[in-house]
Parts: C-alpha cells; sequence; structure tokens
C-alpha cells in the first residue's frame, strides 16, 4: 500500500441482493433513521461545477541521455521477442531528430522538451482567487485556468505553502465568475454526506459523491497532517479540487489517495477547509505564512512516561523535550519535562495536535498554556514568535573541560555501560564541545536500553528531570528509584537526531557471581 498526490482512477461498481430481515428482538436498541437523505445531488451539481476550474501546467525539463520527448518504449523482460520489437517499432516513430530516431544525435544529446499536467481548483473570490494545491503547479512555467465553459485564462502564481500543500493562483477576466464559500471543517462528521469535484484524466468537470470516513487521519505527509479521509472517488487530476458539504460549502481540498496500484479505492484524502482557509488567506494577502512558533521539541506522552511524571488522565498532552534557548517558550519559563495540556484555550490531545494549534494562532499575540510540572498543573504566558524558514539548532550547554580517560562503569538491571565524557570519547562519538552528561558507550542486547532502541553515543542527561554530570550521580538516581519501587526512570537522552525522553524499566540487578 502507499500514499500518493491523487493518482490514476478505477471505475468500480456495485450490486446487491434484497433480503429479508429479521425482526428486531424485543427492547433492541432501533437504529435512527436518516433524516434528509438526497434523492439526487443535481441541484447542487448545478450550484457548484461553475466555480470548479481545471488546471493545466507545463514546464521545459531536460531529456536525460537516451530519452526522448515522444513516449518511452514499454519495458519488456530482457532478451524475449518483444524487446527488439517494442524498440525497433518506436524508433522508427520517434519525431525526426528525438534520440533515437534515425539519422538522429548520438545518445549523448540532450533536448529540452515540454512536460505538462493537469489538475483542479477552485474559485474563492468572484475577483479571480482560486485555490489548489501546490504540488499541481509545483515548477511549472505556464499555468492555465480552464473554466466551465472550456475558457482557457493565463494564470499568476500568488503564493504557495509547501508544509500544507496548497497553493492560491489569480485568473484576469472580464467573465463572471462563480465562486464558492468555506465551510467548517469541524463540523464535518463521519457518516455526513460529502461531494468532490473536478478534473479526473483530463476530463473536466465531474462530480462523485461519498460521505466523511474518517477525521484527523495522519499520514506521514507533513507535520500538520490533519486530514478528511472520504470515500468519494478520487483520482488522478482531482488534486487541489473541493470538497463539499450538502449546504454546497468546501469543507476540504482533495489531496491524496491510499492505495495498492495509485487507483481510488474509496480511501482519499482532503486537507480540512479550517486549516486550508487560513492559509489561503495568508497567501492571498502578502504571498507567504506566518506560523506560530513556540521554540520546544516535543514527544508523545506514553504510559511510561505518564506513570513517571504522574499525568493525570494518562497518555494526554505534548511532552517537552528541549525548549530552545532564545525561543518564546524558554522565555515564558517553560523547560524540559513540561507536559503541555491546553494552549491558548485549546486542549492538546497528543504530541501531533500542538503543532496545529501553535501554528494557528497570530503570530505575536500572547496566549495562556497550560502546563503540568512536579506533580501539579501550571499556567504560563507566552508571546507566540514566528516559526523561522529553517529551525535554529540544538541550544548550547554550559562547556565541559576536556576529562580524564573514561572509565565504563555498568548501571546494573539495565544493560548499559557508561563513562563521563572525555576528549576521547568526545571524538569517537562527535560530541559538541559543550556537551554534558554522561555518555553510553555499550548496550547490552534484549535488555531494557536495547528494548528503547539505546544506543553507544547517546548521552544521558537528566534522570527524573534531575541533571546528571557524573556517573556517580547517575547510578545514585537509579537507586533512590528502586527504593522508592518506581517501575521506571524517565531519562533525557541526547543523540545526534536531538533530545527525547526514555522511559526505561527499571530491570532487577543480578547478583554478583
Amino acid at each position: 500500500m502507499r500514499i500518493s498526490p491523487i493518482a490514476v482512477a478505477l471505475a468500480l461498481a456495485f450490486t446487491g441482493v434484497a433480503h429479508a430481515q429479521p425482526a428486531p428482538a424485543p427492547n433492541a436498541a432501533q437504529p435512527a433513521p436518516l433524516p434528509n437523505a438526497p434523492q439526487s445531488f443535481a441541484p447542487l451539481a448545478r450550484q457548484l461545477l461553475p466555480a470548479v476550474v481545471n488546471i493545466s501546467t507545463s514546464q521545459n525539463v531536460q531529456a536525460r541521455a537516451g530519452r526522448p520527448d515522444a513516449p518511452e518504449t514499454p519495458q519488456a523482460p530482457p532478451g524475449s521477442p518483444f524487446e527488439e520489437f517494442f524498440r525497433d517499432f518506436f524508433n522508427r516513430n520517434r519525431p525526426p531528430g528525438a534520440p533515437g530516431a534515425p539519422g538522429a544525435p548520438g545518445p549523448d544529446a540532450q533536448r529540452p522538451r515540454r512536460a505538462q499536467s493537469l489538475g483542479s481548483g477552485f474559485i474563492i473570490d468572484t475577483s479571480g482567487l482560486v485555490v489548489t494545491n501546490n504540488h499541481v503547479i509545483d515548477g511549472a512555467d505556464e499555468i492555465n485556468v480552464i473554466l466551465a465553459d472550456n475558457t482557457s485564462i493565463r494564470a499568476e502564481l500568488v503564493g504557495t505553502d509547501t508544509r500544507t500543500d496548497i497553493a492560491v493562483l489569480r485568473i484576469r477576466t472580464d467573465r463572471t465568475l462563480t465562486a464558492v464559500p468555506w465551510g467548517n471543517s469541524d463540523e464535518a462528521s463521519v457518516g455526513d454526506w460529502v461531494l468532490a469535484i473536478g478534473n479526473p484524466f483530463g476530463l473536466g468537470g465531474t462530480m462523485t459523491a461519498g460521505i466523511v470516513s474518517a477525521r484527523g487521519r495522519d499520514i506521514r505527509q507533513g507535520l500538520y497532517d490533519d486530514f478528511i479521509q472520504t470515500d468519494a472517488a478520487i483520482n488522478r487530476g482531482n488534486s487541489g479540487g473541493p470538497l463539499f458539504n450538502m449546504r454546497g460549502e468546501v469543507v476540504g481540498i482533495n489531496t491524496a489517495i491510499y492505495s495498492p496500484t495509485g487507483g481510488s479505492i474509496g480511501i482519499g484524502f482532503s486537507i480540512p477547509s479550517n486549516l486550508a482557509r487560513n492559509i489561503a488567506s495568508q497567501l492571498a494577502d502578502g504571498g507567504r505564512v506566518r506560523r506560530g512558533w513556540l521554540g520546544v521539541n516535543i514527544q508523545q506522552v506514553t504510559d511510561e512516561i505518564a506513570e513517571s511524571l504522574r499525568v493525570p488522565g494518562g497518555t494526554r498532552g505534548a511532552l517537552i523535550a528541549r525548549a530552545q534557548e532564545g525561543g518564546p517558550a524558554a522565555a515564558a519559563g517553560i523547560r524540559s519535562g513540561d507536559v503541555v495540556l491546553r494552549f491558548n484555550g485549546a486542549e492538546v490531545r497528543d504530541m501531533r495536535s500542538l503543532p496545529r494549534i501553535v501554528a494557528d494562532t497570530r503570530v505575536g499575540s500572547t496566549a495562556p498554556v497550560v502546563i503540568w510540572r512536579d506533580g501539579r498543573e501550571e499556567t504560563v504566558t507566552i508571546t507566540v514568535g514566528e516559526l523561522p524558514a529553517e529551525q535554529a539548532a540544538a541550544a548550547s550547554t554550559p562547556a565541559t573541560p576536556p576529562g580524564q580517560p573514561p572509565r565504563p562503569a555498568e548501571l546494573a538491571g539495565l544493560g548499559l555501560r557508561v563513562a563521563p565524557i572525555s576528549a576521547e570519547l568526545r571524538e569517537r562519538f562527535s560530541l559538541r564541545a559543550e556537551q554534558r552528561g554522561v555518555v553510553i558507550v555499550e548496550v547490552a542486547p534484549d535488555s531494557p536500553g536495547a528494548e528503547r532502541d539505546l544506543r553507544a553515543g547517546d548521552v544521558i542527561v537528566e534522570v527524573q528531570q534531575e541533571r546528571v554530570n557524573t556517573v556517580a550521580e547517575l547510578q545514585e538516581r537509579i537507586e533512590r528509584l528502586r527504593r522508592q519501587n518506581r517501575p521506571s526512570a524517565l531519562l533525557l537522552v541526547e543523540s545526534g537526531q536531538g533530545q527525547r525522553f526514555v522511559p526505561l524499566r527499571l530491570g532487577i540487578p543480578r547478583p554478583a557471581q
């Protein structure tokens, strides 16, 4: 299975056989009737189709050596009779001068060619503003918007946002344009009817119907994934087209599908309108997006972490692994080990929800942040910064002078051998000059440390939110937790990928032999 930008289509039909249903048992719960089930979508089609546009793009690309600007030669099994047949047939039919054609330049010759692609979009303002996906127009030299009456208009690019895959175009025409309103995607519930309109395979305005299949899907396409899943048929060319509710309002932008072949199998994904509307508005106003930023590294609150920090309600909130020095969070007093429970009045359900909430918060505004710290809730006020184009490097810590040659010690029951940071270990593991903590030099297989993917070169910075600088301090913290009958120790570990909290199961030390 793969998730990809909207690709090829499969036409599917379903048939059913009616059969008698058994009588419900006495006192059995009766299903609620379906109110206002539509008999036809024709009235909505007449209202909405004029506002949905086809988008055609083209760009010059440099043909690679031996590759023509004519159709590719089909692939046949090497050595089969068809291999030579296809090669001869396509070479004879290439345009004059194309690589491989009779009298053409040698295989090293390269010629630019025009690549074209198709997509969809929709008009959000009668002045000519059009919304689509960024991947529809990415890299295009020329963009044309084709209206429902087949009028083609050259479009200018107003702005794009690669993080959410949204782009805004502008067309200028004397024709009267039809625009569609944004809807409230938060009101779209699983089971609601939805309509998708777009340009599959360049066929023009095509409507498909389905329901909202799921909400809040994370398809690993970006930091702000919060897709609406629908079974309305979505195929190649539908990218950038709208997903409508039954009031004719846009509740999503059709963007991706999940399929074993690239064709529609009824699992499509749309960007929620409440996210898209904010992005499109910023692009239309200034051509770029300003997002709120805290300057933190976060991670999920697992069962073990929740137990270690005694977070009420279990695995909720977002755990602060690091507050970047000089960032808005650090300036507000937020620190490593805090768990963000609510931000600006919105509940932080998990790690994924915090970046979306913060990104939608106005840059420069102040927001109350409810955190869990030292066994109780606290509220701090933060001034939201602007997300930089490139994230800042890891915050620096006080420098540590070169130490003596390392003397590894074993952490009994954990499968870890650790040592103080020395010049030798700093060079061996490429540690920062100012790195503080205790470095792991060996991890035993099938140990609690191996279970948590700890590796040689990782540096233990804190235990249970207390900083450790020596092996003795680390051992003392571990033993203290064992005396308290704690099942795990919460370590703050730093590696080349940054800092993360690791709940480490406290194994029982083996007696000396």
